[in-house]
This record gives structure tokens, sequence and C-alpha cells, in this order.
């Protein structure tokens, strides 16, 4: 019998996260597809030894063809890295309705539906991993994020049930939770703020978060994180254990965090947030 595929699949490698996944896993000798919306952003990964391949995680099509791709080069999906994300800011009431979809499609829905293309694959195998790509934020809620966080948080459920259900079948599910990670995720974040609108009721409080928001990844709190690089060691140690953790925390941050949240009653995480974020209406 064949050995089985160990080629490893990553969804969003344009920067950041992705990106340092691809480079230290090719380094360290894994096979590796880099993928991104736009594969010309994926140049110099090529460069260092990966396959290139352009996936959309929105695009039903898209998704389907990068999995065949592979399992065609490779007998099936080894690894997939479920990386691709963004995060929507802005009060609950004033993000529009076809921004939360986006959110949801992107962060959620597509990482669902690569796993349910993967996992065919790694069941005929007897072999795989899948790494989903949560946050400090799928374990806490910070005020004006709630609509990543619900993404995050629902990342967190679908991992926790699906560890279950395919580790019969030699495949292991591994969610890595990212605290403040030094990229432009927190200028993105921030920027993202606008498509939530800049007047009513909670315009001053959306434009303090995206402040807040920027400042977290520029400011004395970015001491508390790391580089992208973090996370690719983590994601890493995680694929090459024998028996991987459920959780994976990465960075200062998100120990401390977390830990905090799960110590703290609600009221006093709270009033926490009150010493940080202007309530609304108040």
């Amino acid at each position: 019998m064949a050995p089985p595929s160990k080629a490893v699949l990553i969804t969003g490698c344009s920067s950041g996260i992705g990106r340092a996944t691809a480079l230290e896993l090719a380094q360290q000798g894994w096979k590796v597809y880099a993928t991104a919306r736009r594969p010309e952003t994926l140049g110099e990964l090529a460069e260092r030894g990966c396959q290139t391949l352009a996936l959309d995680v929105t695009d039903e099509d898209s998704m389907r063809a990068a999995v065949e791709r592979v399992s065609s080069a490779e007998g099936s999906v080894g690894v997939l890295v479920n990386n691709a994300g963004y995060s929507q800011s802005g009060a609950v009431e004033t993000v529009p309705i076809e921004e939360a979809r986006r959110q949801f499609e992107t962060n959620v829905f597509g990482l669902l539906r690569m796993c349910q293309l993967v996992l065919p694959g790694m069941r005929e195998q007897g072999w795989g991993k899948i790494v989903n790509i949560s946050s400090m934020g799928g374990r806490l809620t910070f005020p004006g994020g709630g609509l990543y966080h619900a993404t995050k948080y629902a990342v967190e459920a679908l991992s926790d049930a699906m560890r279950f259900e395919v580790r019969g079948f030699g495949v292991d599910v591994i969610i890595i939770e990212p605290g403040l990670i030094v990229t432009n995720f927190g200028e993105v974040a921030a920027g993202s703020v606008e498509a939530a609108g800049a007047d009513g009721a909670y315009a001053n409080f959306n434009r303090d978060v995206a402040k807040l928001t920027e400042q977290a990844y520029k400011g004395p709190m970015a001491r508390l994180g790391s580089g992208p690089e973090a996370v690719a060691q983590a994601i890493l140690r995680a694929i090459t254990a024998k028996r991987p953790r459920a959780r994976y925390p990465v960075t200062p941050s998100a120990h401390l965090l977390i830990n905090q949240r799960r110590l703290v009653p609600d009221r006093v995480w709270d009033f926490l947030m009150r010493t940080q974020y202007p309530r609304p209406g108040a």
C-alpha cells in the first residue's frame, strides 16, 4: 500500500500567517500548495519551492478545482490549513447584512467547505491533518468585533465536532488560536469599520473601535504579540506531533487573555471592557 499523501494545502497565502506558514513548511521539506484569490501575489512562494494555485474560499468551483488539482498530483490533500479570513469591525447593529454574510462566507462557510472537500481523500488514505486558524477571539469577545468573534466561535464549534467525528479515520483536527499578530491585520480590521457607517448613534463608538484596534497592533500591547512566524511554527509542531493537542494558543496576549476570560465572571469582564471602550448611548 502506498504511503499516505502529506501534501499541504494552505488558503490565504498572499501575506501574513498564510505566507509565513507556506515558507516554514516548505523549508522543512513539506510539499506545499500555497493559494490565494490572486495567484500573482504568490511569486516569492513559488521561488521558495511552493506550488501555487488560485483559490477563492467564497467560490465553489475555485475550491473544488484546487482540491482536485492537489489530489490529482499527490493522491490526496494530506494537510489542510484553513487560514483565509479577515475581520469585520463595527457595532453589530451598524454592520450591513451583506457585509455580515460576506464575513461568514469567508471565515466559516469557506473553511467548512474546504474541510468537506478534503475529508474523503483523507479518510480513504487513513491519515490527515486539518488545521483551522481560529483566534483568541474564538474564546472571548471585544466590543465592536461581534461579527468577527461570531465567526471564530463558529470555527471553534465546528472544529470540536469534527475532531470527534473524524478521529477514527486517522484524521486530526487542530485549532490554532493566535493573539496579536504583527501584520496588516489590525489596519484592515480598523478600515473595515467604514463599511459599518460613520454616522448615527454608534458613530463615535465605531471610530474609537477603529483607533483602538489599530493601536493594539502598533502600541504597547504589541509587545504581547508576535510575528506570523510564531503561528507558522505552532502549525509545524501541531502537524508533526504524534498526538496533537486540540488547541494551540499562540503569543503571550492569547495565553493571558484566554486565561483571564476563563477565570473572571461576565460582570467583571464587562467592567474591564468599560475601562477600555466607550459605551454607546452612555
